[in-house]
């Protein structure tokens, strides 16, 4: 992993039981794994623990290391450094996506609480005009607060499951949508499944919480977008690609919807872009996922794993080839 990440994915108590768990085979971690010295680390290695900046993890590291039989991610996706020989030799993997979806879950509620509110709009008026809000500034927003608000999520992702638990919170009427969840299992956690249409045309917020595939690609296009209700307010924290962000643009322009959206597509967006601009589009830059003192969290995740896989237990968290195609 990267070694600037090292302290914070591994803070002191983290480390003293990653310490107490496995023998670290060197203090610091490989940035590589094709020097000689990476070499021969690998030819001892048992299991990889990576995070953040760690290269492929293909045939060739893979034959340099015949004694590996786990790789342990203390972050979220292994779809950016793990290849398919991976689960192919039979090397368990998981990852501590789980983790990471705390802190996105906690920022989606939070901005759908906040952005139901219109807080991110009257919070500008109040500050450009330095006086309290008016009736008139109101006036268009007659979809304004949470009580009774339908909220629909999409996608029953790691972060969607914990949102639609804290979404028990709120005087709410919740929806999903999600293609893999069963009706079977929708009634045993109280969830209501939809199609997606009636989803973005039913619901005054939704939440996005899928991951980004072929299939999720534009999810929400014009024609979905168009669907939903003016003052339907669009959250995105996933990733940017899964809403066509010039068909969204022009919703927003026009004033139909607003937007919290942590993600876009390209990411940033270009300097000019209207987005920047608009006082219904609130733009954070990419910090729902783990940041600060949440990113030992994952470490701590990762460490668990770790205490499981040598105690010859199952994984909590796996990371299984079949899934890859439908998982972030």
């Amino acid at each position: 992993m990267d070694p600037a990440q090292l302290d914070s994915v591994f803070p002191p108590d983290v480390h003293t039981r990653l310490l107490s768990t496995a023998r670290l085979l060197r203090p610091g971690p490989l940035t590589e794994f094709s020097s000689p010295a990476a070499r021969s680390l690998l030819a001892e290695t048992e299991v990889l623990v990576t995070g953040w900046g760690c290269p492929a993890v293909d045939a060739d590291v893979l034959d340099a290391a015949p004694r590996l039989r786990a790789v342990i991610h203390a972050a979220g996706t292994v779809k950016t450094f793990l290849t398919p020989e991976v689960h192919g030799r039979g090397i368990v993997v998981s990852s501590a996506a789980a983790a990471n979806a705390v802190p996105v879950a906690e920022f989606a509620f939070a901005a759908i609480v906040l952005g139901a509110k219109r807080a991110f709009s009257l919070a500008e008026l109040f500050r450009t005009r330095r006086t309290h809000r008016t009736p008139a500034d109101l006036r268009g927003h007659p979809w304004l607060g949470v009580h009774g608000l339908t909220v629909g999520i999409i996608g029953a992702s790691h972060t969607g499951r914990l949102l639609l638990d804290m979404l028990r919170l709120l005087d709410a009427t919740v929806r999903l949508y999600d293609p893999y969840v069963t009706p079977a299992e929708a009634e045993r956690q109280g969830w209501t499944l939809v199609d997606l249409d009636t989803l973005v045309a039913t619901s005054d917020v939704v939440s996005v919480h899928a991951p980004d595939t072929p299939d999720t690609h534009h999810l929400l296009d014009r024609r979905r977008l168009g669907l939903m209700r003016p003052g339907t307010l669009v959250v995105n924290t996933a990733r940017g690609a899964l809403i066509d962000t010039e068909a969204l643009t022009e919703q927003l322009v026009a004033g139909r919807l607003d937007a919290v959206l942590d993600v876009t597509s390209p990411e940033p967006l270009p300097e000019g872009h209207p987005l920047w601009d608009l006082p219904n589009a609130f733009l954070t830059p990419h910090l729902a996922g783990a940041l600060g003192n949440e990113v030992g969290r994952l470490g701590a995740l990762a460490v668990d794993e770790l205490a499981r896989f040598a105690r010859g237990e199952p994984l909590l968290h796996p990371v299984r080839h079949e899934d890859l195609a439908r998982r972030a």
